[in-house]
């Protein structure tokens, strides 16, 4: 998220693909409203549902799933026909939108409008709109990434901004809507397989860093893996653990994991029901020599599991039994104070993982980073050890002192501009990241390049090298954060080259402290240094629209790999099979052309969260007020479609998916979505294809509301780069019970 919700208040207009921010984020989204009423801005929805977000728009467009790459390219084809885009900063700021014009020229609107299903005259209308009501933001959530091609989703999104000039101002930037408040943070603290803490890479240079900051011995860190080279690899994926476990079975994906499949899960505050085709998910459970689930609830891997032996249930502590920070969506931290002491049996997470590591041998290692010996205060000393580790996207100035003074002190913050007064003045609410120094401001609008980088300015990063194909990607003269040294871009800042970028002698001393560069540089005199001399530390080079060495180098339009228009999977096929992709082989062309999907699954299954759920729905359905709003699983069904399977309003129906899997729910007739969809929530467990298995819950641990889940018929399909599911552009069939 390159903005906030509060600045959100200075857009003129809001465009929303695949979000539904009202029923998601219903506190969140009175930053939309009021943007609405107090700066009379325009509110536009693409999204397959009628929404309640769409609800409250200026315009909307019922978009078909899957289709959003036409759908931008259509309103660029037009920015660009029409001179709207904003030439001076893609020539400064951009590299690769030459690309992005010519692929533009091949979505007329009325193509796009036969792909999109939506009307030519709509298009226009929106695009016209919203590339002339400044600044501009542009908003998204899993609506956009859970498809086969959701990264290439989530660039074309910031290439529209690039074009119109709306991102690094107040108003504008690309807002990603996480699904709860710590998603950002799990991501940054190394909850990925192909990354370590702050988005370090697999490198041995890395690992040494890690090692090194961490208080052990790389040696000793090396030797816990099989062999040296697999500290490089990536490991398997949330969404594709399972396949580790299944692998070998008739018709399941190879695996590359050492030679052997996975045997034990442990699982910890995450709903595995939530992970795409359930029945896998189960099918591995089965298999496993022992699962763990440590949960403040019974989490329903352990009911939907035939297993009988080694599936264990330790009972966490909740969040408002621990203390410790949490990151907002919009890269801001939060301090978390305890409101009650564990209560029962149940554990903080910390103390269950503590105990695992003294169980298995590596305890002094795990506590060594904090320096505190045996003798460490949790959670502050681990907060400070992040502060002191993690370089990359600027957690220097998080200290725990820092974040809960800002906690302490959040009525001296401004909802828009996040900007503190009083005791707070210099400061941005929560010092959303890069935060650089413990002195830093925090940074509230990336890439903004109209303020100091000690006040959270910046340029866009330079990452990517300094020159391709002949041509420099560093900005040319006037394109630099205001007040530094340098008025032109810059690579990133290195022992090697910090005296020349920033135009400084150093002294034999400091050179002797500083790390290689300023990534690893553990004195942070290289962050310190560029912070005086008013340099972001990582560089300053133009935005990157194009990203060679990926199977797409500009975004392409591919048809989901279960596509309702057969006519076009042709013109548009998916990508070649991906062997090794996070450690399993991943079908996309060979699966997409299997067979005329459409023939026998003609309709789209679109998949969403309700207002009064979240994620499994585990901890919530256990709350009989939250489950009483929908006390079981149900289907979204246009009553056209629904007559023509007789179906009736109230009735019983089954999904089925094209993996052979389906589900029972009861129709709920509505006008939200046309003939050729449905939509189901994703927040219920408690049966599987029919079969009731509330029996299986320990005593006095039934939820209020159980139901099939909706992953149960979500279909097989993974992004090319993050192997996230596509859980939004699926087929179905259905059928009344």
């Amino acid at each position: 998220m390159t903005n906030s919700l509060g600045d959100m208040q200075n857009s003129k207009a809001i465009i929303i693909f695949g979000a539904n921010p009202a029923v998601n984020h219903p506190v969140g989204f009175q930053h939309f409203l009021k943007a609405k009423e107090r700066n009379n801005a325009k509110i536009i929805v693409i999204d397959p549902r009628y929404t309640k977000t769409a609800a409250k728009a200026d315009l909307y467009a019922q978009i078909r799933p899957g289709t959003d790459i036409p759908f931008m390219y259509g309103m660029l084809n037009i920015i660009f026909e029409n001179g709207w885009h904003d030439k001076d900063f893609i020539n400064d700021r951009v590299y690769g939108m030459a690309d992005i014009m010519a692929e533009a020229k091949n979505w007329p609107i009325e193509r796009v409008a036969d792909v999109t299903g939506v009307k030519a005259d709509l298009i226009m209308q929106i695009t016209k709109l919203y590339a002339s009501s400044k600044p501009g933001t542009l908003v998204w959530a899993m609506g956009l990434t859970q498809h086969s091609i959701g990264t290439s989703n989530t660039r074309m999104a910031p290439i529209l901004q690039l074009a119109l000039g709306n991102m690094g101002i107040a108003g504008g930037g690309a807002n990603i809507l996480r699904g709860h408040d710590n998603v950002q943070g799990a991501t940054d603290l190394g909850c990925l397989s192909d990354s370590l803490p702050g988005y370090y890479g697999l490198a041995e240079g890395s690992w040494k860093y890690f090692a090194s900051s961490w208080g052990v011995d790389f040696e000793w860190l090396k030797g816990r893996f099989k062999s040296p080279e697999w500290m490089g690899k990536n490991g398997f994926t949330l969404a594709r653990w399972w396949a580790g476990v299944l692998a070998g079975n008739e018709g399941e994906d190879a695996i590359h994991n050492g030679g052997t499949n996975l045997k034990a899960l442990f699982v910890m505050g995450n709903g595995i029901t939530s992970t795409a085709q359930t029945k896998k998910v189960k099918e591995a459970l089965d298999k496993l020599d022992i699962a763990v689930f440590c949960d403040p609830f019974v989490n329903e891997g352990a009911i939907i599991t035939d297993k009988q032996n080694d599936v264990y249930i330790l009972p966490a502590a909740t969040q408002f039994e621990t203390s410790g920070s949490v990151t907002a969506t919009n890269r801001s931290g939060q301090w978390r104070y305890e409101v009650v002491k564990p209560m029962y049996e149940s554990k903080p997470d910390q103390d269950v993982m503590f105990e695992l590591a003294k169980r298995l041998g590596f305890y002094d290692q795990l506590i060594a980073g904090m320096g505190k010996g045996k003798d460490f205060v949790w959670p502050e000393d681990a907060t400070n050890e992040i502060s002191k580790v993690i370089k990359t996207i600027g957690l220097t100035g998080w200290t725990a002192e820092r974040l809960k003074k800002h906690t302490d002190n959040w009525h001296m913050f401004d909802e828009i501009s996040l900007a503190g007064y009083g005791e707070m003045a210099g400061e941005y609410y929560g010092l959303p990241w890069p935060c650089w120094t413990t002195k830093h401001s925090g940074s509230p609008n990336l890439y903004d390049i109209s303020k100091p980088v000690k006040f959270g300015g910046m340029g866009f990063r330079n990452n990517f090298g300094l020159e391709h194909e002949g041509n420099n990607l560093l900005t040319p003269e006037g394109s630099a954060p205001v007040g530094g040294v340098q008025n032109i871009g810059y690579p990133e800042v290195t022992k090697d080259n910090i005296e020349t970028v920033l135009k400084i002698v150093l002294t034999p001393e400091e050179k002797e402290k500083m790390g290689a560069n300023w990534k690893v540089d553990k004195s942070n005199l290289i962050v310190e240094k560029c912070i005086e001399a008013g340099i972001a530390p990582y560089g300053n080079a133009k935005a990157r629209a194009k990203v060679w060495g990926w199977a797409d180098p500009i975004p392409k339009h591919r048809e989901p790999l279960h596509s309702p228009r057969t006519d076009l999977v042709k013109d548009y096929p998916s990508f070649a099979d991906k062997p090794n992709h996070f450690r399993v082989d991943t079908r996309y062309v060979s699966e997409q052309t299997k067979q005329d999907w459409a023939k026998d699954f003609p309709i789209n299954l679109v998949t969403g969260r309700l207002v009064n759920l979240n994620g499994a729905g585990v901890e919530n359905r256990a709350s009989k007020y939250l489950a009483k709003l929908t006390p079981e699983m149900f289907c979204d069904i246009n009553p056209d479609l629904a007559g023509r399977y007789g179906i009736r309003d109230g009735s019983m129906m089954w999904i089925h998916s094209p993996q052979g899997t389906r589900i029972k729910v009861k129709a709920k007739y509505s006008y939200s979505v046309t003939p050729d969809r449905i939509f189901i929530p994703f927040h219920f467990a408690g049966y599987m294809e029919g079969v009731d298995l509330t029996n299986k819950y320990p005593d006095g641990t039934l939820p209020y509301a159980v139901g099939e889940s909706a992953n149960t018929v979500t279909n097989y399909g993974y992004d090319i780069v993050t192997q996230i599911p596509e859980t939004k552009g699926g087929l179905c069939q259905i059928s009344r019970v």
